[in-house]
């Protein structure tokens, strides 16, 4: 096939090539890849010139808008942290009930102990501070040392049984089986007393287990717990008349706790987290708590 011939039906040059008596055709190319890449190319060209582009060993072509990315950057940071700044130095001055009055403060509030409370808490107490098996519930308003604000900000501060903080709360569960304090027959009695404390219907068919294991209680439970079971708050001691339970509520588990004691550990916050953060963190969950 000779170079240069012309196809009858397109009226295209051929390039000479030829495939089974397929011809290709030399057809131009689109005028409007062209026009994209003049546009490209203008385009680039007044980029390199506008903004910073070629870098030039330890420095760059800053551009004729001296568009310095880093700088915007920084600049955002300073002021938004300038802004915090701000609402932070209300947070520190006001009450806790002035603080939750104020719909603005609040809103900063619910944003910020949600950041604080995800980067060092959730990972014990999970994202909604729920809790998990072992770690307890932070807003059903049964605290184990005291849900008031300062309580509450106490225990962030110096955390439990820490041994970071001189001042930690001290808090331990005996282990009454384990360390053969009571004899597994009064384990089990004091074990199904405890179990009917929330929940009565267990004492169903075991009317001399219970009996036997109100009086193990009466002897080695109540200095903690109180007569009634109900906790006390100066000594961690949970609330054994609810449903709410650190290391869970079924029999199983409550024999376990006797049996082997119990003994929680909270890191102290005061060394890592500065009194207006701790502040926010208190606001936050008697905010997502129980409301009066």
């Amino acid at each position: 096939m000779a170079v240069g011939e012309r196809d009858p039906h397109s009226g295209h040059m051929t390039t000479g090539h030829e495939w089974n008596g397929i011809k290709e055709l030399n057809t131009p190319v689109p005028k409007a890849v062209w026009l994209s890449l003049i546009v490209t190319v203008i385009f680039s060209v007044g980029y390199w010139i506008l903004m910073p582009a070629w870098p030039l060993g330890k420095t760059y072509t800053r551009g004729l808008l001296d568009n310095d990315q880093k700088e915007i950057v920084a600049k955002r940071v300073s002021a938004a942290a300038e802004a915090r700044l701000g609402w932070m130095r209300q947070v520190e001055t006001m009450s806790y009930d002035q603080i939750k009055a104020d719909p603005k403060l609040i809103a900063h509030v619910r944003e910020d102990g949600h950041r604080l409370f995800g980067d060092n808490c959730a990972a014990c107490h999970g994202m909604n501070a729920t809790g998990n098996p072992g770690f307890p519930n932070l807003v059903d308003g049964d605290w184990l040392w005291g849900g008031s604000p300062d309580a509450i900000a106490h225990t962030i501060a110096v955390g439990i049984n820490s041994p970071a903080s001189k001042d930690t709360r001290i808090g331990q569960m005996m282990a009454f089986g384990k360390d053969d304090i009571l004899d597994n027959d009064a384990v089990l009695a004091v074990t199904d007393y405890v179990k009917t404390l929330s929940d009565p219907a267990w004492a169903k068919g075991k009317a001399v287990s219970v009996a036997q294991g109100r009086e193990v209680f009466a002897v080695n439970c109540v200095i903690c717990h109180g007569e009634q079971g109900r906790g006390n708050p100066e000594v961690g001691a949970p609330n054994l008349t609810d449903q709410n339970w650190v290391y869970g509520g079924d029999i199983g588990a409550i024999y376990q706790t006797i049996h082997e004691g119990r003994q929680g550990e909270m890191p102290a916050w005061e060394h890592r987290l500065n009194p207006v953060d701790r502040k926010i963190l208190t606001v936050y969950l008697l905010d997502k708590g129980p409301q009066p």
